[in-house]
């Protein structure tokens, strides 16, 4: 009988901790990913005031620091047309899910993401 209650003791130890974890991890995959989001927007918005377009790829980026590769390397980018795309592919160690309100977008030339809330991606042929 005591080996029973310590079983369910130790499965519901568990069962906690894995929610914990899971609740830790969806919450550092946010913060990590909407830091590397906005860092590589910066980066890429910067280049275009300092070069008049946008970068072909992301290795065409000047005077990035150490940690940018960090955030570089979680995203995915294709340059559209006189804008580009900018897709999230990582936080911390999963892909986050996330969300900006429309006036995050304004001024930006970003035409297409995987974020919520982001333009609609370009019809092809238009």
């Amino acid at each position: 009988m005591r080996f029973l209650k310590v079983t369910r003791w130790l499965a519901v130890f568990f069962a906690i901790a894995l929610a914990t974890a899971c609740a830790f991890k969806q919450e550092a995959d946010a913060k990590f990913g909407d830091q590397h989001f906005k860092t590589t927007i910066a980066l890429v918005e910067l280049y275009k005031l300092r070069h008049g377009s946008y970068p072909e790829t992301l290795h065409d980026l000047t005077f990035t620091g150490d940690w940018d590769a960090i955030a570089l390397n979680s995203v995915s980018y294709r340059r559209v047309g006189d804008g580009y795309e900018l897709d999230i592919a990582r936080g911390w160690v999963g892909q986050p899910t996330l969300t900006y309100p429309p006036e995050f977008w304004k001024g930006l030339g970003l035409v297409a993401s995987n974020v919520g809330g982001a333009p609609a991606a370009p019809q092809q042929g238009k």
